[in-house]
């Protein structure tokens, strides 16, 4: 800035004394200037001094800002006056989240728990003498079994109407039922004879279905006839039967929502891919959710209905509130983390540290944003199933529980403000880059662990069967659970691969409990107790905590009420032989 242009943009009042007397020159334009022509011999070095007060009150007012913008929300409103609208907001908006994932939970309980309990009954009803077994357990031994358990299936679907306590009903194509398909799958051609150790097997695999038709008429043994379907047990690999049913989920009209139509697509799996002798038997169904077509409801009131979607409309309002506060604050940060490593380049001739421009963003915010949409979508997701537009239950579900799953995890930020409590950030913060290097180096040793124990040891150990069963077994041994079980489990009927099981259980984990986690823990608590030590010496951690440490005003000092306003600048001058210069803004 030019001098004399300083001199102009403030209000100045100059006072020159001259022996005993004095003038005044504040009601004359031209006596500045004819002030500093008198004063030729000084004045170089006293607008050097005027320049570097200059300078140094811009640093100081730089300084001010910067600590202003890392203020909490209760210190800006002493400093200003500054209402903390975000805090509100936040809170209000962690209550009004929080009912609405309650209701919605409590709705889509009722979803859950319709689906399983069909399930349940769908195998009561078509699986012959089923008794509640799982799926590994339930088979047929013979091809009698095989013979009888498909009739009764055919048998148990043609009387469906007479037998189910439900209100399932088939499925329609126009005017008729849909059939059910009873579908064979075997190898194209093929001649086993284990006696003589030799086989011929043509690789083509071959599909042969049947389609039986729900009947209007009584039902008769005739109906179930399955002499034209023979099964090629020799080359049979699998036999399914398909078929769809509809059913009303009613219990929702007693919690004033409307109820929802399902389309359950049903599949009877009969396995013999393996040819050991034992079928494995399993029903399974996919779900798809409809909008009833046509429905009345009497007896209950459907603004019930509409209320729920006005409060998931404020929701969706607050939470548009929040994205649009927290955007603007985010992008203050990157405006003044510009202005901040532009101002230390000018004036101290340094580039600014990229840990240091990451202070200026601030993740708590970038939380707060991705939990606002994921929150806005969910909601607009949850009118639209409660209108009965869509019933994408699942996508719903995740998009509102991660959402406040966020919500709550950024009231961190705001425990963050207490020093008691904000050890838990800071530690997080400081300890996560060597975490995340330290977990990738341990990650190689548990991958090597976990395909050398699939491969080896999956033939004689029920959780090492396939890879995600080994990565859920090794982790839970590193966390000391069902560590008996899985020394104990191990068949016995190798010697070598029993001997190769111990050696490798003890190793990984001496190995992972002794060592690895023992040198994780040590990682986090180092990282605490140098952070303790720090806050208890006051050390600032970085260069711009330290450059901020030096503005020593207080939030209710006043002086941040007046940042951002130009005040009058007072510059007293002195006779020429006084060198020393007073400058009051």
């Amino acid at each position: 800035m030019e001098a004399v242009d300083w001199v102009t943009d403030c209000e100045m009042h100059f006072v020159i004394q001259h022996g005993s007397g004095q003038s005044s020159v504040m009601d004359d334009p031209e006596a500045p200037y004819l002030a500093f022509n008198d004063l030729n011999s000084n004045g170089s070095s006293l607008w050097s001094d005027v320049l570097a007060q200059q300078e140094q009150r811009e640093v100081e007012s730089f300084r001010r800002k910067l600590k202003y913008f890392f203020m909490n929300p209760c210190e800006k409103y002493r400093a200003r006056g500054r209402k903390p609208w975000k805090l509100m907001l936040q809170i209000i908006k962690i209550a009004v989240i929080t009912v609405q994932l309650v209701s919605f939970g409590l709705s889509n309980q009722m979803v859950v728990n319709f689906k399983e309990e069909n399930l349940m009954a769908f195998k009561h009803l078509f699986l012959k003498d089923y008794t509640g077994q799982s799926s590994n357990t339930y088979a047929v031994y013979t091809q009698t079994e095989v013979y009888t358990h498909l009739s009764y299936i055919v048998q148990q679907f043609l009387r469906l109407r007479n037998i189910t306590v439900g209100n399932h009903a088939y499925e329609k194509d126009g005017h008729s039922f849909t059939p059910l398909l009873m579908c064979q799958q075997f190898y194209h051609n093929g001649s086993i004879s284990p006696g003589n150790e030799t086989f011929e097997i043509d690789a083509q695999v071959e599909e042969e279905c049947l389609e039986i038709y729900p009947v209007q008429l009584p039902f008769t043994s005739e109906t179930t006839d399955l002499s034209n379907f023979t099964l090629q047990f020799k080359r049979l690999l699998e036999v399914n039967v398909y078929f769809t049913l509809k059913a009303i989920n009613l219990q929702t009209v007693q919690h004033h929502e409307l109820p929802d139509c399902y389309d359950f697509s049903i599949t009877i799996k009969f396995d013999n891919r393996a040819h050991s002798g034992r079928i494995k038997v399993d029903l399974d169904n996919d779900v798809d959710i409809n909008e009833c077509r046509d429905w009345k409801v009497t007896g209950a009131s459907p603004k019930n209905i509409y209320y729920t979607v006005l409060f998931d409309v404020v929701i969706i309002l607050t939470c548009f509130a929040s994205l649009v506060l927290c955007t603007r604050s985010l992008s203050t940060g990157v405006k003044l983390q510009s202005e901040y490593a532009a101002f230390f380049l000018r004036h101290y001739g340094k580039r600014v540290s990229w840990s240091d421009r990451m202070e200026f963003i601030n993740g708590w915010y970038i939380l707060i944003v991705i939990s606002d949409i994921l929150t806005i979508t969910g909601s607009v997701l949850k009118i639209a199933i409660q209108l009965k537009a869509l019933t994408s239950y699942d996508v719903c579900s995740i998009l509102l529980g991660t959402g406040t799953m966020l919500v709550w995890i950024g009231v961190l930020r705001y425990m963050g403000y207490f020093k008691k409590y904000n050890i838990l950030i800071i530690t997080l913060r400081a300890a996560f880059p060597n975490v995340i290097r330290f977990c990738c180096c341990a990650s190689m040793i548990y991958l090597g662990y976990c395909f050398c124990g699939w491969i080896v040891l999956g033939p004689y150990h029920e959780k090492f069967r396939s890879l995600n069963t080994v990565t859920e077994c090794l982790f839970s041994l590193i966390n000391g659970d069902d560590m008996f079980a899985t020394f104990k489990n191990m068949q016995q009927k190798s010697y070598l691969v029993w001997l190769f099981s111990r050696v490798y259980l003890y190793t990984f984990v001496s190995l992972f409990i002794y060592m690895v986690l023992s040198l994780f823990i040590t990682l986090i608590t180092d990282t605490y107790e140098t952070i303790k030590q720090q806050q208890l010496d006051g050390e600032p951690v970085s260069e711009l905590q330290a450059f901020i440490s030096e503005c020593k005003d207080l939030p209710n000092s006043g002086c941040y009420r007046v940042e951002d306003r130009s005040p009058p600048c007072f510059c007293c001058i002195r006779r020429p032989n006084d060198l020393h210069e007073r400058l009051e803004c």
